[in-house]
């Protein structure tokens, strides 16, 4: 897979505009178009425009009445998901080249195995480089001070620059997802499957951002992003042969995942069905960017609800089917006849000796007893 930030030996050229020219250098080409909006910021004409997709836009610091710099979300955000889409696509282009790729010298793989080892490589990455984002957050604006931090004050309108950010970035990740498959030529057997992956990532971000859910929406994806981290890392070690340390991690992860499903369901519960119940409205307020109705409550924990099952029913058809698989295989070794012992070629030439041995001295008892009779 060509990640485009150097001629790989052996690649040939290929005419420019090409497919397979766009394939080979989609990293340089999206550095490119990056860089001419970093290079418009330098000139007064055109710095408006390129400020439009690099920093964050619709400031209602004066509306809230903050000291710092707070943000809500507006028409010019999808500006600024264009540009780090790009930045998302060098990203993965980055960990492809200098991580991944470096890695995959040290394994043999088979075709399929490659394709799963970049994609937890690719993952990986991501899901800690979010879950560690999230925690600065976490601790720099005063999460989880008190229990009702989550739905206290809602509407929760204005963000951080650190908190737009975040969820720009994450929208900006899932879309990026379209274009790799294109680059990465996934099989057409993969792409619906990874189709529907992003695309719920994307709309769970998406929603999270623009019903102003922040706080709550953060928490869940920060304890989701933590539990995908320690699989795809214990995925990783699977395929590149820890076997032992692979299977210790994927038991802690076992164990991880229910717990992060229960908790989740219990935050879910408290948080939409009893604290945001207090400051409920009748109809929504998109002046205010209150959508806290009883109707989009329940929409909201019934979808986070369906989600968190729907996860758990597949986690154990999952481990039925890997329990059913091993059963076989170890009422097999049981039942099994033990192997009959080989004889050494020491032993079979000394018994054969002994053999011969014996005979002989029957055979001299005989000759003796014959002329006795005679």
């Amino acid at each position: 897979m060509g990640t485009g930030f150097r001629k790989r030996p052996g690649n040939k050229a290929v005419p420019y505009l090409s497919h397979e020219f766009i394939i080979q250098n989609h990293g340089d080409i999206a550095t490119c178009f990056c860089m001419v909006f970093i290079v418009g910021l330098m000139f007064q004409a055109s710095s408006p425009f390129a400020s439009a997709f690099i920093a964050p836009k619709h400031n209602v610091t004066e509306i809230t009445n903050k000291a710092s710099t707070l943000y809500t979300y507006g028409l010019k955000d999808l500006c600024l998901l264009v540009f780090y889409t790009l930045t998302a696509i060098i990203f993965h282009a980055i960990v492809q080249e200098y991580v991944l790729d470096k890695l995959q010298r040290k394994v043999r793989l088979s075709k399929t195995k490659l394709n799963k080892f970049n994609e937890s490589g690719q993952l990986l990455a991501f899901y800690v480089f979010s879950a560690v984002w999230a925690l600065i957050i976490f601790r720099d604006e005063g999460y989880f001070q008190t229990f009702d931090f989550f739905w206290v004050g809602y509407p929760h309108v204005g963000l951080t620059s650190w908190t737009k950010f975040f969820f720009i970035i994450q929208m900006s990740y899932w879309v990026h997802v379209f274009p790799e498959l294109y680059f990465q030529k996934a099989k057409r057997e993969e792409i619906p499957s990874k189709v529907v992956f992003a695309t719920i990532n994307f709309l769970i971000c998406a929603s999270i951002y623009f019903l102003n859910l922040t706080r709550i929406g953060m928490t869940l994806l920060f304890i989701d992003y933590s539990i995908n981290a320690l699989f795809h890392f214990s995925r990783l070690l699977y395929f590149m042969d820890k076997k032992n340390v692979s299977k210790t991690s994927f038991n802690i992860y076992n164990v991880s995942f229910v717990l992060a499903r229960l908790t989740a369901i219990i935050l879910s519960i408290f948080v939409f069905w009893f604290g945001l119940k207090t400051s409920s409205v009748e109809s929504i307020r998109f002046e205010e960017g209150n959508f806290n109705t009883p109707l989009v409550r329940t929409l909201c924990l019934v979808a986070i609800l369906a989600l968190q099952t729907w996860m758990l029913w597949n986690f154990i058809l999952f481990q039925c089917k890997k329990i059913r698989e091993n059963a076989p295989a170890v009422a097999t070794a049981k039942s099994a006849p033990k192997p009959r012992k080989v004889k050494s070629q020491k032993e079979e030439s000394e018994n054969e000796v002994d053999s011969n041995g014996k005979e002989t001295r029957q055979n001299g008892d005989a000759n003796n007893n014959k002329i006795k009779a005679n």
